[in-house]
Protein backbone atom coordinates (compact mmCIF):
# COMPACT_ATOMS: atom_id res chain seq x y z
CA UNK A 1 0.00 0.00 0.00
CA UNK A 2 2.94 2.48 0.64
CA UNK A 3 3.83 3.48 -2.83
CA UNK A 4 0.30 3.24 -4.34
CA UNK A 5 -1.05 5.25 -1.73
CA UNK A 6 2.11 8.04 -1.35
CA UNK A 7 1.78 8.36 -5.48
CA UNK A 8 -2.24 8.76 -5.14
CA UNK A 9 -1.31 10.82 -2.09
CA UNK A 10 0.30 13.49 -4.29
CA UNK A 11 -2.17 13.52 -6.73
CA UNK A 12 -4.72 14.73 -4.10
CA UNK A 13 -2.60 17.09 -2.57
CA UNK A 14 -2.04 18.78 -6.41
CA UNK A 15 -6.65 18.71 -5.93
CA UNK A 16 -6.58 19.97 -3.05
CA UNK A 17 -4.70 23.25 -3.77
CA UNK A 18 -6.62 23.52 -7.06
CA UNK A 19 -9.67 23.38 -5.29
CA UNK A 20 -8.11 25.96 -2.54
CA UNK A 21 -6.78 28.28 -4.98
CA UNK A 22 -10.45 29.61 -6.19
CA UNK A 23 -11.49 29.32 -2.55
CA UNK A 24 -11.84 32.72 -0.16
CA UNK A 25 -11.04 31.57 3.62
CA UNK A 26 -12.57 33.26 7.03
CA UNK A 27 -11.28 33.16 10.30
CA UNK A 28 -13.04 33.44 12.89
CA UNK A 29 -11.50 31.37 16.15
CA UNK A 30 -11.62 31.67 19.42
CA UNK A 31 -10.10 34.37 21.66
CA UNK A 32 -6.50 32.64 21.70
CA UNK A 33 -6.20 30.70 18.65
CA UNK A 34 -7.45 31.08 15.07
CA UNK A 35 -6.99 27.76 14.43
CA UNK A 36 -5.56 24.49 14.94
CA UNK A 37 -3.01 22.57 12.92
CA UNK A 38 -2.75 18.93 14.04
CA UNK A 39 -0.19 16.24 13.09
CA UNK A 40 -0.20 12.81 14.30
CA UNK A 41 -1.25 9.52 14.16
CA UNK A 42 -4.43 7.27 15.19
CA UNK A 43 -5.11 9.79 18.26
CA UNK A 44 -5.74 12.83 16.42
CA UNK A 45 -7.02 11.82 12.79
CA UNK A 46 -10.28 12.90 11.94
CA UNK A 47 -10.57 11.19 8.63
CA UNK A 48 -7.26 11.18 6.52
CA UNK A 49 -6.91 7.13 6.71
CA UNK A 50 -10.31 6.64 5.72
CA UNK A 51 -9.53 8.84 2.41
CA UNK A 52 -6.36 7.49 1.56
CA UNK A 53 -7.89 4.27 1.85
CA UNK A 54 -10.85 5.00 -0.47
CA UNK A 55 -8.38 6.29 -3.18
CA UNK A 56 -6.45 3.45 -3.04
CA UNK A 57 -8.92 0.75 -2.53
CA UNK A 58 -7.96 -0.50 0.34
CA UNK A 59 -9.34 -1.24 3.80
CA UNK A 60 -9.46 -1.46 7.25
CA UNK A 61 -11.16 -2.46 10.38
CA UNK A 62 -10.74 0.71 12.37
CA UNK A 63 -12.46 2.07 9.49
CA UNK A 64 -15.40 0.52 9.48
CA UNK A 65 -18.66 0.12 11.93
CA UNK A 66 -18.84 0.48 14.62
CA UNK A 67 -15.90 2.92 15.06
CA UNK A 68 -17.86 5.96 14.29
CA UNK A 69 -20.98 5.20 16.07
CA UNK A 70 -21.29 7.96 18.67
CA UNK A 71 -20.50 10.42 16.19
CA UNK A 72 -22.69 12.59 13.95
CA UNK A 73 -22.61 10.76 10.44
CA UNK A 74 -21.13 7.65 12.21
CA UNK A 75 -18.59 7.11 9.19
CA UNK A 76 -16.11 9.77 10.63
CA UNK A 77 -12.63 7.77 9.94
CA UNK A 78 -11.63 8.34 13.76
CA UNK A 79 -10.55 5.73 15.33
CA UNK A 80 -12.77 5.54 18.52
CA UNK A 81 -16.79 4.98 19.02
CA UNK A 82 -16.97 8.97 18.99
CA UNK A 83 -14.77 11.96 19.30
CA UNK A 84 -10.69 12.13 20.42
CA UNK A 85 -8.89 14.40 22.21
CA UNK A 86 -8.55 17.21 19.26
CA UNK A 87 -12.29 16.99 19.36
CA UNK A 88 -12.71 18.25 22.49
CA UNK A 89 -10.08 20.91 22.43
CA UNK A 90 -11.96 22.42 19.40
CA UNK A 91 -14.99 23.06 20.96
CA UNK A 92 -13.62 24.03 24.12
CA UNK A 93 -11.70 27.21 21.67
CA UNK A 94 -14.82 28.08 19.67
CA UNK A 95 -13.81 26.53 17.12
CA UNK A 96 -15.03 23.74 14.37
CA UNK A 97 -13.94 19.88 14.45
CA UNK A 98 -10.60 20.06 12.70
CA UNK A 99 -10.77 18.89 9.41
CA UNK A 100 -8.46 15.74 7.77
CA UNK A 101 -6.13 17.39 5.08
CA UNK A 102 -7.20 14.20 2.37
CA UNK A 103 -11.05 14.92 1.63
CA UNK A 104 -13.07 14.10 -1.71
CA UNK A 105 -13.15 16.07 -4.67
CA UNK A 106 -15.74 18.97 -4.38
CA UNK A 107 -16.20 19.66 -0.87
CA UNK A 108 -15.71 22.51 0.05
CA UNK A 109 -13.98 23.04 3.38
CA UNK A 110 -13.67 26.85 3.40
CA UNK A 111 -14.43 27.73 6.51
CA UNK A 112 -12.89 24.41 8.33
CA UNK A 113 -9.43 24.71 6.93
CA UNK A 114 -9.23 28.76 7.43
CA UNK A 115 -9.38 27.64 11.04
CA UNK A 116 -7.62 24.20 11.21
CA UNK A 117 -6.82 21.43 9.12
CA UNK A 118 -5.83 17.86 10.38
CA UNK A 119 -2.62 15.80 8.54
CA UNK A 120 -2.70 12.78 10.79
CA UNK A 121 -2.80 9.56 9.92
CA UNK A 122 -3.83 6.74 12.03
CA UNK A 123 -1.22 4.31 11.59
CA UNK A 124 1.40 7.33 10.98
CA UNK A 125 4.90 6.95 12.47
CA UNK A 126 7.51 9.25 13.64
CA UNK A 127 10.45 8.10 11.48
CA UNK A 128 9.78 7.44 7.97
CA UNK A 129 9.20 3.82 6.43
CA UNK A 130 12.54 3.83 4.75
CA UNK A 131 14.02 4.11 8.50
CA UNK A 132 12.22 1.75 10.23
CA UNK A 133 12.52 -0.58 7.29
CA UNK A 134 16.14 -0.70 7.87
CA UNK A 135 15.46 -1.67 11.30
CA UNK A 136 13.24 -4.72 9.76
CA UNK A 137 9.75 -2.40 11.12
CA UNK A 138 7.07 -2.55 8.50
CA UNK A 139 4.41 -0.21 8.80
CA UNK A 140 1.02 -2.16 7.24
CA UNK A 141 -0.92 0.95 6.98
CA UNK A 142 1.09 3.94 5.60
CA UNK A 143 3.72 5.65 4.62
CA UNK A 144 2.46 9.06 5.53
CA UNK A 145 5.27 10.01 8.56
CA UNK A 146 5.94 12.88 10.29
CA UNK A 147 7.99 14.17 7.58
CA UNK A 148 5.24 13.40 4.93
CA UNK A 149 2.64 15.08 7.14
CA UNK A 150 5.09 18.20 7.38
CA UNK A 151 5.42 18.81 3.89
CA UNK A 152 1.71 17.98 2.83
CA UNK A 153 1.57 20.80 5.22
CA UNK A 154 4.48 22.77 3.46
CA UNK A 155 2.50 22.64 0.43
CA UNK A 156 -0.45 23.38 0.95
CA UNK A 157 0.35 26.96 3.12
CA UNK A 158 -0.03 29.26 -0.26
CA UNK A 159 -3.29 28.24 -1.03
CA UNK A 160 -4.30 28.40 2.44
CA UNK A 161 -2.82 31.64 3.47
CA UNK A 162 -1.39 33.30 0.35
CA UNK A 163 1.63 35.02 0.55
CA UNK A 164 5.17 34.25 2.79
CA UNK A 165 3.97 37.51 5.73
CA UNK A 166 0.42 35.91 5.80
CA UNK A 167 1.54 32.24 6.25
CA UNK A 168 3.86 33.38 8.95
CA UNK A 169 1.13 35.37 10.46
CA UNK A 170 -1.76 32.28 10.23
CA UNK A 171 0.97 29.73 11.71
CA UNK A 172 1.88 32.05 14.70
CA UNK A 173 -1.97 32.34 15.41
CA UNK A 174 -2.79 28.77 15.04
CA UNK A 175 -2.52 26.30 17.89
CA UNK A 176 -0.01 23.92 16.74
CA UNK A 177 -0.74 20.05 18.05
CA UNK A 178 1.54 17.53 17.59
CA UNK A 179 0.38 14.48 18.03
CA UNK A 180 0.75 11.98 19.88
CA UNK A 181 3.12 10.71 17.31
CA UNK A 182 5.90 8.36 18.05
CA UNK A 183 3.55 5.30 19.72
CA UNK A 184 3.35 3.38 16.54
CA UNK A 185 7.14 3.92 15.78
CA UNK A 186 7.29 0.96 18.62
CA UNK A 187 3.99 -1.09 18.62
CA UNK A 188 4.68 -1.95 15.24
CA UNK A 189 8.05 -3.88 16.42
CA UNK A 190 6.50 -5.09 19.90
CA UNK A 191 3.35 -6.14 19.01
CA UNK A 192 4.99 -8.28 16.05
CA UNK A 193 7.35 -9.76 18.92
CA UNK A 194 10.41 -8.07 17.80
CA UNK A 195 13.25 -6.87 20.50
CA UNK A 196 13.79 -3.08 20.61
CA UNK A 197 17.28 -1.22 21.52
CA UNK A 198 16.03 1.25 23.72
CA UNK A 199 18.96 3.37 24.17
CA UNK A 200 19.60 3.98 20.14
CA UNK A 201 15.67 3.33 19.26
CA UNK A 202 13.93 6.09 21.28
CA UNK A 203 16.71 8.76 20.86
CA UNK A 204 16.13 8.21 16.86
CA UNK A 205 12.14 8.80 17.23
CA UNK A 206 12.60 11.77 19.61
CA UNK A 207 14.84 13.24 17.39
CA UNK A 208 12.25 13.04 14.57
CA UNK A 209 9.46 14.51 16.29
CA UNK A 210 11.87 17.47 17.68
CA UNK A 211 13.44 18.28 14.22
CA UNK A 212 9.64 18.91 12.91
CA UNK A 213 9.10 20.98 16.17
CA UNK A 214 12.22 23.00 14.93
CA UNK A 215 10.71 23.53 11.29
CA UNK A 216 7.52 24.70 12.04
CA UNK A 217 8.96 27.28 14.80
CA UNK A 218 11.15 28.60 11.77
CA UNK A 219 7.69 28.66 9.77
CA UNK A 220 6.73 30.86 12.50
CA UNK A 221 4.61 28.40 15.06
CA UNK A 222 4.39 30.30 18.73
CA UNK A 223 2.42 27.42 20.10
CA UNK A 224 2.85 23.99 20.34
CA UNK A 225 1.39 21.25 22.16
CA UNK A 226 3.10 18.42 22.08
CA UNK A 227 1.47 14.79 23.26
CA UNK A 228 4.15 12.32 25.34
CA UNK A 229 2.78 8.45 24.83
CA UNK A 230 0.28 6.84 26.86
CA UNK A 231 0.64 4.04 29.25
CA UNK A 232 0.91 1.20 26.41
CA UNK A 233 1.09 -1.22 29.47
CA UNK A 234 -2.31 -0.76 30.15
CA UNK A 235 -3.18 -1.53 26.36
CA UNK A 236 -5.72 -4.53 25.90
CA UNK A 237 -3.75 -5.37 22.88
CA UNK A 238 -0.48 -5.71 24.88
CA UNK A 239 -1.58 -7.15 27.96
CA UNK A 240 -2.86 -9.62 25.47
CA UNK A 241 0.10 -10.37 23.49
CA UNK A 242 2.85 -9.61 25.60
CA UNK A 243 1.26 -10.59 29.04
CA UNK A 244 2.76 -13.83 30.66
CA UNK A 245 3.37 -15.41 34.50
CA UNK A 246 7.23 -14.32 33.97
CA UNK A 247 5.46 -10.47 33.45
CA UNK A 248 5.26 -7.85 35.95
CA UNK A 249 1.81 -6.18 36.85
CA UNK A 250 1.37 -3.06 38.27
CA UNK A 251 -1.13 -4.65 41.23
CA UNK A 252 -3.37 -0.94 40.95
CA UNK A 253 -3.96 -0.73 38.15
CA UNK A 254 -3.19 -4.80 36.50
CA UNK A 255 -0.84 -2.87 33.39
CA UNK A 256 2.25 -4.55 32.59
CA UNK A 257 5.02 -2.50 33.98
CA UNK A 258 7.87 -3.15 31.66
CA UNK A 259 5.64 -1.74 28.73
CA UNK A 260 4.90 1.55 31.10
CA UNK A 261 8.34 1.79 32.14
CA UNK A 262 8.79 2.18 28.22
CA UNK A 263 6.51 4.97 27.28
CA UNK A 264 7.89 6.84 30.35
CA UNK A 265 11.41 6.60 29.32
CA UNK A 266 9.64 8.09 25.86
CA UNK A 267 8.59 10.35 27.69
CA UNK A 268 11.34 11.51 29.90
CA UNK A 269 13.74 11.85 27.05
CA UNK A 270 11.29 13.93 24.72
CA UNK A 271 10.18 16.56 28.00
CA UNK A 272 14.90 16.94 28.09
CA UNK A 273 14.57 17.40 24.34
CA UNK A 274 11.81 20.06 24.67
CA UNK A 275 13.34 22.11 27.78
CA UNK A 276 16.25 22.45 25.48
CA UNK A 277 14.14 23.91 22.60
CA UNK A 278 12.75 26.40 25.56
CA UNK A 279 16.10 27.32 26.01
CA UNK A 280 16.79 27.87 22.02
CA UNK A 281 13.27 29.95 21.79
CA UNK A 282 12.40 31.61 24.84
CA UNK A 283 9.77 33.60 23.23
CA UNK A 284 7.67 30.40 21.93
CA UNK A 285 5.11 28.64 23.69
CA UNK A 286 6.09 24.55 24.07
CA UNK A 287 3.40 22.92 25.91
CA UNK A 288 4.26 19.15 26.89
CA UNK A 289 1.20 17.28 27.22
CA UNK A 290 1.46 14.42 29.83
CA UNK A 291 -0.87 12.40 28.31
CA UNK A 292 0.55 9.38 30.11
CA UNK A 293 -0.48 11.02 33.76
CA UNK A 294 -3.81 12.43 32.69
CA UNK A 295 -4.69 8.68 31.96
CA UNK A 296 -3.01 6.69 34.38
CA UNK A 297 -5.56 8.39 37.31
CA UNK A 298 -8.21 7.10 35.26
CA UNK A 299 -6.28 3.35 35.29
CA UNK A 300 -5.85 3.65 38.72
CA UNK A 301 -9.54 4.76 39.83
CA UNK A 302 -11.51 3.58 37.14
CA UNK A 303 -15.09 3.34 38.85
CA UNK A 304 -13.98 7.23 40.42
CA UNK A 305 -14.80 8.26 37.01
CA UNK A 306 -18.37 5.85 35.41
CA UNK A 307 -15.88 3.00 33.87
CA UNK A 308 -17.63 0.62 35.56
CA UNK A 309 -16.35 -2.12 33.09
CA UNK A 310 -12.63 -1.74 34.52
CA UNK A 311 -9.80 0.50 32.25
CA UNK A 312 -8.03 -2.62 30.61
CA UNK A 313 -11.05 -4.33 28.78
CA UNK A 314 -12.13 -3.18 25.63
CA UNK A 315 -15.72 -2.80 24.47
CA UNK A 316 -15.08 -3.81 21.11
CA UNK A 317 -13.69 -7.42 20.38
CA UNK A 318 -13.24 -10.58 19.67
CA UNK A 319 -13.02 -12.19 22.99
CA UNK A 320 -10.55 -13.20 25.54
CA UNK A 321 -9.80 -11.58 29.03
CA UNK A 322 -9.25 -8.40 27.56
CA UNK A 323 -11.76 -8.99 24.84
CA UNK A 324 -8.69 -8.67 21.95
CA UNK A 325 -8.25 -10.92 19.15
CA UNK A 326 -5.85 -10.19 16.74
CA UNK A 327 -8.36 -12.29 14.33
CA UNK A 328 -11.27 -10.92 15.48
CA UNK A 329 -10.85 -7.08 15.70
CA UNK A 330 -13.20 -4.89 16.28
CA UNK A 331 -14.74 -3.62 12.82
CA UNK A 332 -14.47 -7.46 11.41
CA UNK A 333 -17.97 -9.20 11.64
CA UNK A 334 -16.41 -11.88 13.69
CA UNK A 335 -16.06 -9.06 16.89
CA UNK A 336 -18.44 -8.08 18.69
CA UNK A 337 -19.27 -4.35 21.04
CA UNK A 338 -20.34 -3.41 24.07
CA UNK A 339 -24.22 -1.85 25.19
CA UNK A 340 -22.73 1.18 27.00
CA UNK A 341 -19.24 2.27 25.55
CA UNK A 342 -19.23 4.85 28.30
CA UNK A 343 -18.70 2.22 30.81
CA UNK A 344 -14.87 1.31 29.67
CA UNK A 345 -11.65 2.77 29.20
CA UNK A 346 -10.92 0.94 26.01
CA UNK A 347 -12.50 0.76 23.16
CA UNK A 348 -11.04 -2.19 20.61
CA UNK A 349 -7.76 -2.80 22.97
CA UNK A 350 -5.70 -0.02 21.40
CA UNK A 351 -7.95 3.34 21.43
CA UNK A 352 -9.77 4.52 23.75
CA UNK A 353 -13.86 5.56 24.11
CA UNK A 354 -14.99 8.78 23.38
CA UNK A 355 -15.86 9.16 27.34
CA UNK A 356 -12.56 8.43 27.95
CA UNK A 357 -10.97 10.60 25.72
CA UNK A 358 -12.40 13.41 26.88
CA UNK A 359 -12.08 12.95 30.19
CA UNK A 360 -8.18 12.72 29.50
CA UNK A 361 -8.52 16.20 27.62
CA UNK A 362 -10.29 17.69 30.20
CA UNK A 363 -7.27 16.55 32.50
CA UNK A 364 -4.77 18.40 30.42
CA UNK A 365 -6.20 21.74 29.17
CA UNK A 366 -8.57 22.15 32.38
CA UNK A 367 -6.08 20.27 35.22
CA UNK A 368 -2.15 20.15 35.61
CA UNK A 369 -1.17 17.74 33.07
CA UNK A 370 0.47 20.07 30.54
CA UNK A 371 3.80 21.70 31.28
CA UNK A 372 3.64 25.22 30.97
CA UNK A 373 -0.33 24.49 32.44
CA UNK A 374 -2.37 25.40 29.21
CA UNK A 375 -4.96 27.24 30.88
CA UNK A 376 -2.42 29.80 32.03
CA UNK A 377 -1.68 30.46 28.47
CA UNK A 378 -5.46 30.36 27.29
CA UNK A 379 -7.80 31.39 29.61
CA UNK A 380 -11.06 30.39 28.04
CA UNK A 381 -13.56 28.49 29.52
CA UNK A 382 -12.47 24.97 29.14
CA UNK A 383 -14.83 21.97 29.01
CA UNK A 384 -18.11 22.74 29.63
CA UNK A 385 -20.44 20.13 31.64
CA UNK A 386 -22.20 19.43 28.85
CA UNK A 387 -19.64 18.57 26.34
Amino acid sequence: MASRSSSLASLLVIMILHLWSNTVFYVTGSSCFTSIISFGDSLADTGNLKQLASISDQQFPVLLSPYGENFYDHSTGRCSNGRLIIDFLAESLGLPLIPPFVHEKGIDNAIAFGQGVNFAVAGATALDSSVLETRGIVNPMTNASLRVQLEWFKHSLPSICGNASDCRKFIGNSLILMGEIGGNDYNYPILDGKLINEDSFVPLVIDSIVSTINELIEMGAQTLVVPGNLPVGCSGAYLTICGSETEEYDPKTGCLVRLNEFAEYHNELLQKKLNHLRELHPNVNIIYADYYNAAMQIYRSPEKYGFTNGGLKACCGGGGPYNFNSSAECGLTSASVCDEPDTYVCWDGIHLTEAAYKLIANNLFQGGYTTPQFNSLCPTSIFSSSM
